[in-house]
């Protein structure tokens, strides 16, 4: 960015104040991540802007002219307006907005959902809100067609420059079984492969993960039923006849079948996935940072909590970010 001759920038500012309370122009270039040479001129502009030499380079460490004491607490009041300021505008963008396009994948529709609009709505009293749930990978595509404001999605395990991201939550893949078929002080697979794999379609995200997994244990099972639904396949595996790898989400999110399932770790190497909230890069400001601080707290009440109450083992690996 070119400075305009004569004229005072918060950025110079900003630098001066990091020279002060750092000693030296090297120690303030490392604080604000930038070059010394981009520091040092920056000091240089605001001297000349001001007609008046702020810093003594000379010393080591530095020290203040009088002009500099005098201008340092102006200096100081100035940054904190200008923060003041920033966050003042972030709450009012917020609260100001007119309308919210929401999109989130189906894992949350049981108990996080309604939670999240109760709170938005009271916190956006004049906004409408557009509300789409969806597969990530049908959700990330409504972001980028700005057909979306904001979306919650597991591993698109892509980190393009336009998006803002951020993170949620990882939980781990489990294996589910029909109540009582597994005796786990045997080998597991073994008998799990003795009933029928039901997949997830591999049209989501879940199951291309699900299978490339297997792949990479050169466990080979055979492809019999493969379906779009957490209650589809968490169904079937109820009633006895099949067996199926999914996520805390999935099972919490088809209490009616828990009776008569179990969940233990998967019975080969372990695989877990990431959830996260984006935003299109700078167009959302602080709104998307809020709103996934307010989803935290709720994906920890209503889910992590209550699971890891009936599922300890899940660990580390079943926590909010």
């Amino acid at each position: 960015m070119v400075d305009t001759p004569g004229k005072l920038s918060l950025w110079a500012i900003e630098v001066f104040i990091a020279a002060v309370e750092e000693g030296s122009v090297s120690n303030a270039a490392k604080r604000l991540s930038a070059s010394i040479s981009s520091v040092s001129q920056q000091l240089t502009n605001l001297e000349a802007a001001l007609g008046a030499s702020l810093l003594d380079r000379s010393t080591r460490p530095q020290q203040l002219t009088p002009a500099g004491g005098l201008f340092l607490k102006r200096a100081q009041a100035i940054l904190s307006e200008a923060n003041q300021a920033k966050a003042e505008l972030a709450v009012y963008n917020f609260s100001q907005m007119s309308r919210l396009r929401l999109g989130l994948i189906e894992d949350f529709d049981a108990e996080v959902t309604p939670a999240l609009m109760e709170q938005l709505a009271g916190a956006l009293k004049g906004c409408q809100f557009l509300l789409e749930s969806a597969s990530s990978y049908t959700l990330s595509d409504a972001l980028e067609s700005r057909a979306l404001d904001l979306v919650v999605v597991a591993d698109l395990n892509i980190a393009e420059t336009w998006m803002q991201v951020h993170s949620l939550m990882q939980e781990p893949f489990v294996a589910v079984a029909p109540k009582g078929y597994v005796d786990q002080s045997k080998p597991v697979l073994e008998q799990l492969e003795k009933l029928p794999f039901v997949r997830y379609s591999s049209r989501q995200m879940m199951g291309r993960q699900i299978e490339a997994h297997l792949s990479r244990q050169r466990i080979n099972l055979p492809n019999r039923f493969e379906f779009g639904s957490y209650h589809a396949i968490l169904s079937m595996v109820a009633s006895g006849r099949s067996w199926s790898v999914t996520t805390p989400l999935g099972y919490m999110s088809a209490q009616r079948f828990h009776g008569a399932l179990d969940v233990m770790p998967l019975p080969f190497k372990a695989l877990t996935r990431s959830i996260s909230l984006i935003a299109r890069q700078g167009e959302m400001d602080t709104i998307a940072g809020d709103v996934a601080g307010l989803m935290r707290p709720l994906i920890r009440q209503k889910l992590v909590e209550p699971c890891l109450e009936k599922f300890p083992w899940m660990g580390p690996d079943f926590r909010v970010e």
